[in-house]
């Protein structure tokens, strides 16, 4: 395995990892810090850390759908899925596990294809549905206890693109995208 941090994966989270075909990713609390921000206009503001999305790009072009699917409505989001083209965008889902559900019978996958990343309870639902269920460094303990996987960083803070570098590493696509860079 060529990415040092991932060394001490698990035989079974690699296992589940190279089957992944959708990973579907919160928003707040996973792949921004979770914090909230409000201007004084009351406008919404949202961090995104580059290396995530890099991460989610790789994914796509290495044949990995990529969707987002939150609980909240948020503009900020919607700007940043169209910047990194992710055509499965779901926002405003107070059910993730029936929203996730019509998007695998959509896309005919199974759901042990289906990675989820999350970061506290309304994630769980979908979670415990997905081959890989995955928690950020700092989900609530309650998450962390019942994901197959946990981060080392947080969320908004390079978590996403240790996810894609897991699936990655797992269907053995590191050697030619390191190459492709070069």
């Amino acid at each position: 395995m060529s990415t040092a941090y991932l060394a001490d994966i698990s035989a079974d989270v690699l296992a589940r990892a190279a089957k992944i075909r959708l990973a579907v990713f919160d928003v707040d609390g996973t792949l921004t810090d979770g914090r909230l921000w409000y201007g004084e206009d009351g406008h919404e503001a949202k961090i995104f850390h580059v290396h995530d999305g890099l991460g989610l790009k790789l994914l796509q072009q290495h044949g990995v759908q990529v969707a987002i699917l939150s609980a909240r409505i948020s503009h900020p989001v919607a700007l940043r899925a169209e910047e990194l083209d992710i055509a499965h965008v779901y926002q405003g889902q107070n059910d993730k596990r029936a929203c996730l559900r019509e998007l695998i019978d959509a896309l005919k996958l199974q759901p042990d294809e289906v990675a989820f990343i999350g970061d506290d309870l309304p994630d769980l639902p979908a979670m415990t549905m997905v081959g890989l269920a995955v928690a950020v460094a700092n989900a609530h303990p309650w998450i962390a206890e019942r994901a197959h996987w946990q981060t080392r960083r947080g969320g908004g803070m390079g978590a996403a693109r240790e996810v894609a570098d897991l699936i990655l590493t797992a269907k053995g696509r590191v050697t030619a995208e390191l190459e492709r860079w070069r």
